[in-house]
């Protein structure tokens, strides 16, 4: 996080809004073998499509990502109420796992241990948001954060009202993320953003490494 905080201090950053899966928990591992088990009475080739969505947006939703599975791969469709159904049973299969300390990325914890007091920090995850808040109220995490928000609102959502419920300006603000979804997020609510822990982002980076 070394190059994180360089860009701190070129910008003048006093807000950070963090990704949570892959930035601050190495959790896409858990997750994608979730998703795996969750759908595994479907064809392999099927579910592999998906796994390959899920990898490619990891700032969406599990809602969004099991809607595509029914619409996109299987061509059917789904109710809200099967959608819900699939993703209390994702949870049951990944809440509980991602408690475990040996998932925490530590270069992450230890900056936001460090400087929680210098910045304003929240997080704006893709995962569901009571999910988001019963892992970090286990890890020890929440009181770090000044807000954590998750699914199912859009993530884009999330973090324009993170901007304007603090009144925070847009040139003091950074996302922090792992996915090009999180790139655009930013891009759309105009703030800046930092690639972590995903090499093919760092050409996004508003500080180049």
């Amino acid at each position: 996080m070394k190059e994180f905080e360089k860009v701190l201090k070129q910008k003048n950053i006093k807000n950070i809004i963090f990704d949570f899966d892959g930035v601050i928990l190495d959790s896409v591992p858990v997750k994608t073998e979730a998703f795996r088990k969750l759908f595994e009475e479907f064809s392999d080739d099927r579910v592999e499509k998906l796994i390959e969505y899920h990898l490619l947006n990891g700032g969406k939703s599990r809602y969004i990502k099991i809607k595509y599975f029914f619409e996109e791969i299987l061509f059917q469709n789904v109710s809200e109420d099967e959608i819900l159904k699939y993703a209390n049973r994702y949870s049951e299969l990944t809440k509980e796992e991602l408690t475990n300390p040996k998932y925490i990325i530590k270069d992450a914890i230890d900056f936001i241990k460090e400087n929680y007091q210098k910045y304003n920090m929240h997080i704006a995850s893709g995962a569901d948001e009571n999910d988001l808040n019963y892992i970090c109220d286990k890890l020890e995490l929440t009181k770090y954060f000044l807000s954590i928000n998750g699914s199912p609102r859009n993530k884009y959502e999330i973090v324009k009202d993170i901007l304007k419920n603090n009144k925070y300006n847009k040139k003091e603000t950074i996302l922090i993320g792992d996915s090009i979804n999180d790139y655009v997020v930013a891009q759309k609510n105009q703030i800046a953003f930092y690639g972590y822990n995903n090499k093919l982002l760092s050409k996004y980076n508003d500080y180049h490494r």
